[in-house]
């Protein structure tokens, strides 16, 4: 089990901050691709990865990232400064 995070639009696209995920992946791409798959608001929310930052227990990482023993994946947009 681990907690997925959503931040800033994807939470709005998906309708939840957060949420324990049951995964079989082990990058977080893999992740994705199984979330994408249950349901069109995920679809949405992951259709264009390149939109979106990732961080593994809480540090920022890529979507080829391994998931061994990670507790947590967090999505969100990128930051901007100023």
């Amino acid at each position: 089990m681990i907690d997925v995070l959503y931040f800033a639009w994807v939470r709005e696209r998906i309708g939840l901050p957060r949420e324990q995920v049951e995964t079989s992946a082990e990058t977080v791409r893999e992740l994705v691709e199984e979330l994408k798959t249950r349901e069109d608001r995920y679809a949405m929310a992951f259709s264009d990865v390149s939109a979106l930052r990732v961080a593994v227990d809480q540090e920022l990482t890529d979507f080829d990232a391994r998931l061994d023993c990670a507790r947590e994946v967090a999505f969100f947009p990128p930051m901007t400064g100023g």
